[in-house]
């Protein structure tokens, strides 16, 4: 089955909000590029994501017109086999990527970028919905802290672990880059 690497909201619009920190972000950018350097060497279709929306000015981080809606600093650069600008959680939601797919005859999407438990969860689940089968790669994920409504932290750490743990097994399979990048190569 034919694979394809998802690069979701790997942005720099996110340095620019107010619960942006870079405590987790070597980590993840290294998982990142890694699956990402597999990916060009083995000939993987890389898809690049950019969350486009808000108001339509330079103040906005989210809006293209701010010049922040391109890949985040230490990124590895990489000829995307497609990009496409979203507005919705799910990558899935309006931009044609589904179409794309499957004109590409992609089955098996390795779902990785920017919100943990928002895009990269809802496309995932929507990627399964769909019919696609999807690895979720966890450590190539990359969140922020959040905070209850009681004013209780809700670490990041804590975040993907939920995500992991409402994926596994209904609507993906849950690995690490290494584990992701071995499974590049074999059928589904």
């Amino acid at each position: 089955m034919k694979s394809c690497l998802v690069v979701i909201d790997a942005q720099e619009s996110f340095r620019h909000r107010p619960y942006f920190t870079d405590r987790d972000l070597p980590a993840w950018l290294a998982a990142q590029n890694a699956l990402i350097e597999a990916c060009r060497e083995r000939g993987v279709p890389i898809v690049r994501i950019f969350h486009v929306d808000g108001p339509k000015t330079a103040q906005n981080s989210f809006a293209l017109e701010s010049g922040l809606v391109r890949p985040i600093e230490g990124l590895a650069p990489f000829e995307a086999a497609a990009t496409f600008h979203k507005s919705r959680h799910s990558a899935l939601v309006g931009t044609g990527l589904d179409v794309w797919l499957t004109q590409n005859g992609i089955g098996r999407l390795v779902i990785t970028g920017i919100r943990t438990e928002q895009c990269c969860e809802t496309t995932a689940r929507h990627a399964s919905d769909l019919g696609f089968q999807v690895d979720y790669v966890t450590d190539a994920t990359l969140t922020f802290d959040m905070t209850h409504e009681d004013g209780t932290p809700l670490p990041a750490a804590t975040l993907k672990a939920r995500t992991a743990a409402v994926l596994k097994d209904r609507f993906a399979r849950i690995c690490s880059a290494p584990q992701a990048i071995d499974r590049l190569a074999m059928p589904a």
